[in-house]
């Protein structure tokens, strides 16, 4: 045999066995293909398909969406102070981003922490009245990141069941016992804390204001329990930070119980000038073991400056004054009055999110189309982002909107709520 031919007998068994194996991987990704498409497709019959929006302006209460003409009114936004386009924190990002660079191409042990984010931190546990705070580069990152450094196999931590998915998230990490006890029921939750009672440490976690409803949370009750039976107390304040209470500081202000909630994560991505980041504020031994331990802070890049530039001065802004949030209430409530009274059904109660109810997935994406085309922005909100059969347009009030504002939107609800035999 020539040594061509021995060569090309050894090369052809090779390229059989190659084409084999490249069918095989073919085979599996079209399968793969096929079964996404199937989800999919299931998800559009449904209507619950989430179309995104494309914004070609800054975040505001008026803002600019590509395939409209014109200004369009925004009502969907988790910017609650107007903050995210406000002058001065817009300029201090800026100012950060020429002073600092555009970020810390590392983690914060390493060589990713700067002086501003220190100062951030002090500014956020002034703000909070508590004894220190780590940042992270989100909320979901902070709730991910505290469970598990905290808690342990003796320890328990009971949890609203309709707590944030990063809550639960963040919960699914720890090795704690997990009790789950009924939305905002005392009752259930004491029962929960009697069962819990041979744990080394109780924690009782809850949202301070539940984002989906608006509701918010019975934390005097919660924390009348925490005392009875040796707990501790954790809220997520996403939902309010920089609005609820007399100055702004969240639920736990609201409510008069700032002194008995031990730790408080939120978010720089909402109130806070709307850019991302999220925190952990506590007492100070927790906040050095999470330095430590949490694994979002550990293995996360640093806030980039100019995302804390624009945080500090939102920050700033509400030590200075409370006059901001205060103008919420009043524009909260006049949004729904007008759309009781048109015969909405309003979930919640006094919180800017004002979820217009309307059970049905499609109808609450038809109704949100229609009302863009009105000139106003909201989005239909269904499973799985709600409950099935619990489909609704929420509706986010901001300090930055005008009476006038308020009045077009709820003019153009009734108008769309009639097209759709919503309303009467």
């Amino acid at each position: 045999m020539s040594l061509g031919k021995a060569a090309r007998s050894l090369i052809k068994p090779v390229l059989r066995s190659s084409d084999s194996a490249l069918r095989r991987s073919y085979a599996a990704v079209a399968e793969a293909r096929a079964v996404l498409e199937h989800e999919l497709d299931s998800i559009r019959a449904a209507g619950t398909w989430k179309a995104e929006r494309i914004i070609t302006s800054k975040q505001g209460p008026q803002i600019n969406v590509d395939g409209t003409h014109g200004s369009i009114l925004n009502f969907c936004a988790n910017n609650y102070l107007g903050l995210s386009s406000h002058p001065e924190v817009v300029q201090a990002g800026i100012d950060a981003l020429r002073a600092y660079g555009a970020g810390l191409s590392s983690v914060r042990f390493i060589c990713g922490t700067q002086n501003l984010h220190k100062n951030l931190e002090q500014k956020l546990a002034e703000f909070h009245e508590r004894e220190d705070c780590i940042l992270y580069a989100s909320c979901f990152d902070a709730n991910a990141g505290l469970f598990e450094v905290l808690l342990g196999p003796e320890d328990a931590v009971l949890s609203d069941e309709l707590n944030h998915a990063s809550i639960i998230d963040g919960i699914r990490l720890c090795r704690a016992k997990r009790l789950r006890y009924k939305h905002m029921d005392l009752n259930d939750l004491e029962h929960k804390l009697k069962e819990a009672q041979s744990s080394r440490m109780r924690l009782i976690v809850t949202d301070g204001v539940f984002s989906m409803d608006g509701d918010v949370a019975p934390l005097k009750g919660i924390c009348d329990l925490a005392e009875q039976y040796g707990s501790m107390v954790f809220i997520d304040e996403c939902h309010a930070t920089g609005f609820l209470g007399a100055r702004g500081r969240g639920t736990d202000e609201l409510l008069g119980v700032m002194d008995k909630v031990h730790i408080v994560n939120s978010t720089l991505g909402k109130a806070l000038g709307g850019a991302a980041g999220g925190y952990t504020v506590g007492p100070k031994p927790l906040i050095d073991l999470l330095r430590q331990r949490s694994r979002p802070y550990l293995f996360s890049n640093a806030l980039p400056p100019p995302v804390v530039g624009c945080s500090t001065r939102a920050v700033e802004l509400l030590l200075a004054s409370s006059e901001i949030a205060e103008s919420m209430t009043a524009k909260t409530m006049r949004f729904r009055n007008r759309m009781t009274q048109a015969g909405f059904t309003i979930s919640g109660s006094s919180h800017p999110i004002c979820p217009v109810m309307l059970g049905d997935a499609r109808l609450a994406s038809l109704m949100a189309d229609d009302m863009l085309n009105h000139g106003i922005y909201v989005i239909g909100f269904s499973y799985p982002v709600v409950p099935k059969g619990k489909a609704r347009i929420r509706v986010q009030i901001s300090a930055a909107h005008t009476d006038e504002d308020i009045d077009r939107c709820v003019d153009a609800f009734i108008e769309t709520g009639r097209k759709h035999g919503v309303i009467s």
